[in-house]
């Protein structure tokens, strides 16, 4: 039977120890030298305001932005150091985006204090006058590190990275778009310059790590989770880059139970999670860190939105 402190021993010094069984995630609470910090994050919510409808059919009653915030809530009730993240696809899915153009989805994440969102090929459909139009609802910065707006109406309405600080924690995020050509029509991204992920992963986790010295690295990506052709995805950027510790996932809808595990160019542990579509998950994970730094130990579980956890 591994009790708590054999438990932060082994793990912190490994690196990172994903716990995927029974360990409790309040198991490190008590322990004056341990921070733990609490990351919830979706993607590809697509205009899911309310939840699937009762109709006998495989979601009904999952979803809904009155459930997640409830559960939210209760998380951030239970726990001192939360973070709210979204990879994308915020907009384009049900009739509220065709009828507000965005502008109750944004102002729901206001609502529910969302710290940082990337942006999704779908968060172009309104074209990039749409878009913009609907930063001014948000109260939390949309990150993006390879496009290039400078030609355009959104040229720096987007930051490349933000650092956040949590419990002496520094995290770092950045935030990576997918190629645009052939998912968007042209008039609705002219202008937008698509400049190589894996690079800008390369240059911005240096930067956030080496000069900035953040303890933990996150990258918010619409790149899509895997792919049958030999196309840029999360695993792909997770093993040919150096300085990632999460990514945080969407564009493929994927339904995970909990994070995959994928070694970078320097033989280290990187996480990728995926929560699925229409706000039907609630991605968790926490990351305990030790105060002197030297490592972190992660426990992980997606939760569903609308089902008693």
């Amino acid at each position: 039977m591994i009790n708590r402190r054999s438990f932060i021993k082994s793990g912190i010094g490994s690196g990172i120890l994903v716990s995927l069984g029974n360990f409790p995630l309040n198991a490190f609470v008590d322990e004056p030298n341990i921070s733990k910090l609490t990351i919830l994050h979706t993607n590809d919510v697509h205009s899911r305001i309310e939840p699937f409808p009762m109709d006998g059919s495989r979601n009904q009653g999952l979803g809904g932005v009155a459930k997640r915030s409830t559960l939210i809530n209760q998380i951030r009730k239970e726990s001192n150091n939360v973070m709210l993240l979204d990879a994308g696809d915020i907009f384009q899915g049900t009739p509220y985006f065709n009828f507000f153009g965005g502008e109750l989805e944004i102002k729901l994440m206001t609502e529910m204090q969302y710290d940082a969102a990337t942006i999704g090929n779908h968060d172009f459909d309104g074209g990039m006058d749409g878009l913009l139009k609907q930063l001014p609802h948000a109260s939390f910065p949309f990150i993006n590190s390879n496009y290039n707006f400078s030609d355009t109406v959104l040229d720096q309405k987007t930051i490349p990275y933000k650092i956040f600080k949590k419990d002496g924690i520094k995290i770092g995020v950045f935030g990576l778009g997918i190629e645009l050509f052939g998912l968007v029509p042209s008039s609705l991204c002219k202008g937008v310059i698509y400049n190589d992920p894996v690079e800008s992963a390369e240059k911005w986790g240096e930067f956030l790590k080496l000069e900035k010295k953040c303890d933990y690295i996150i990258c918010l990506s619409h790149l899509g989770y895997k792919y049958q052709e030999n196309k840029i995805s999360d695993i792909l950027l997770a093993q040919n880059t150096s300085y990632i510790d999460l990514i945080i996932g969407g564009h493929t809808h994927t339904f995970m139970k909990e994070p995959d595990r994928y070694k970078n160019k320097k033989g280290m542990p990187v996480l990728v999670n995926q929560a699925g579509w229409a706000g039907i998950q609630l991605g968790r994970i926490d990351v305990f860190f030790e105060k002197n730094k030297k490592g972190t130990c992660v426990t992980c579980k997606n939760l569903f939105v609308g089902q008693s956890q």
